[in-house]
């Protein structure tokens, strides 16, 4: 695997799908999906010119951070944040883009408040309404938007989706869709004056950009196959 090719074509591939929906490619952030990498990984694909990765587990960001694997890059939190364990992220991360409850929201508040910061965050929607995935329910989300806007140790820049599995090219275009029309709609409740829309992974990030992503999270296609659990060191 020659990571710095893999990072190169995938830039190829958003500036092309930018370009396409007639767009600036700088536009769009890549966030390398760094989920079971070693720190050794991480540093290579920092070295290769990536600037944000984002980790799923809690676990394994606290030990990336602990060894410094991260030095030149964002950090983002991409997964499923338990309330247990946001003391272990607010404050640690650029942005969190799983928030998904009222209780979730309260949390990353209250910890960030007594830390004294403002942690930027993310609104996920079920945007199929899959059950087997986390995100607040469509019909759900103004009211969490509103809860946002009013606590002030959050500041809310937009919205993360993550459709179903793609296995056809253009599949899953209708949930990016609706997805950038929740961000239309409670834009007005944003601080934000350039908020992101947080879609796309390997199999489908040029038809997340077509449709509005601003930042796709990328793992696959730039470090290959994932290793076992056991094998990021």
């Amino acid at each position: 695997m020659d990571l710095s090719q893999n990072v190169k074509a995938v830039r190829e591939k958003i500036a092309a799908a930018a370009r396409a929906a007639g767009r600036n490619p700088e536009e769009i952030s890549l966030c390398a999906a760094t989920k079971v990498q070693s720190d050794d990984a991480i540093r290579a694909a920092i070295a290769a010119g990536i600037r944000v990765c984002g980790e799923n587990r809690v676990q394994e960001l606290t030990a990336h951070l602990e060894a410094n694997a991260y030095v030149g890059a964002q950090v983002h939190f991409i997964g499923h944040l338990q309330t247990n364990k946001v003391k272990q992220v607010v404050g640690r991360v650029d942005l969190i883009h799983s928030v998904d409850s009222p209780k979730l929201l309260q949390a990353i508040h209250s910890q960030a408040d007594r830390l004294g910061i403002v942690q930027d965050i993310l609104l996920e929607v079920n945007v199929a309404r899959e059950e087997s995935k986390g995100g607040c329910l469509p019909e759900d989300l103004p009211a969490l938007a509103e809860l946002a806007r009013n606590r002030s140790g959050v500041r809310l820049r937009g919205l993360m989706a993550i459709p179903p599995i793609s296995t056809v090219s253009g599949s899953n275009r209708k949930y990016f869709s609706e997805t950038r029309q929740f961000l239309v709609d409670i834009i007005g409740k944003m601080s934000d004056n350039k908020p992101c829309l947080s879609m796309g992974m390997s199999a489908d990030f040029e038809d997340a950009i077509l449709e509005g992503a601003t930042l796709v999270r990328v793992g696959t296609a730039l470090f290959g196959p994932r290793p076992s659990m056991g094998a990021a060191r």
